[in-house]
């Protein structure tokens, strides 16, 4: 596969979902955004999960191939995280679904949160506000954010809008918030247009 990547897709409307999706096919070749410990922490810093010098405190305490072994972690989060979408979309979450959130639920439970006072912008003047901070005392504490963004979309979205993108081979997800429910496409400037313009020539074909 080429390491020549293109940008990460943030379409879905859930970070959650934005995780599965770091594997996806948008045109013809399966691309992997967090393929190695480099992909990992660039796709972790572009989401906004994890901050330029929280990612520079983390790898001074790393060792040498520690972080693509967290990789193999966070792909392995992945995949089970995407057969339960795929298992329950279409429909809501009931309370038997939390048996198999147990493997989430101990990943959340090694997260070591704090609350701290910090100054915040207010209008210009600064004010005190409480900030919530984590602990990253080690290279698999990025594991943390990606499991608490799994946990919101499981408690704070609707599956009956967890949808595939229609497009023939694209495997994007994404939550349906439009109107009616009538989303079709992960954007209409790929699939969407690669879709019209598909009927265009099936038209023009059948004219002819």
């Amino acid at each position: 596969m080429s390491t020549q990547k293109p940008p990460a897709f943030f379409i879905s409307g859930s970070l959650g979902l934005d995780f599965l999706n770091t594997l996806a096919t948008p045109v013809d070749t399966p691309v992997d955004w967090i393929d190695s410990g480099e992909g990992l922490l660039a796709w972790l810093e572009e989401a906004g999960l994890v901050i330029a010098e929280e990612l520079m405190a983390v790898r001074n305490r790393a060792i040498p191939g520690e972080f693509d072994a967290i990789a193999a972690q966070a792909r392995s989060l992945r995949e089970w995280f995407r057969s339960f979408v795929r298992e329950r979309s279409g429909r809501k979450l009931v309370a038997d679904d939390l048996r198999d959130l147990e493997p989430l639920n101990r990943l959340l439970g090694r997260d070591e949160r704090f609350a701290q006072i910090v100054t915040g912008p207010s209008g210009g003047e600064p004010v005190l506000e409480l900030k919530a901070l984590r602990r990253w005392r080690t290279p698999e504490s990025l594991l943390l954010p990606l499991a608490e963004e799994v946990g919101r979309f499981v408690c704070g979205e609707d599956f009956e809008y967890a949808k595939a993108c229609q497009g023939s081979t694209c495997t994007l997800l994404f939550v349906d918030r439009t109107r009616g429910r009538a989303r079709r496409w992960c954007s209409m400037a790929i699939c969407g247009n690669r879709a019209k313009q598909a009927a265009h020539r099936h038209r023009r074909k059948a004219d002819r």
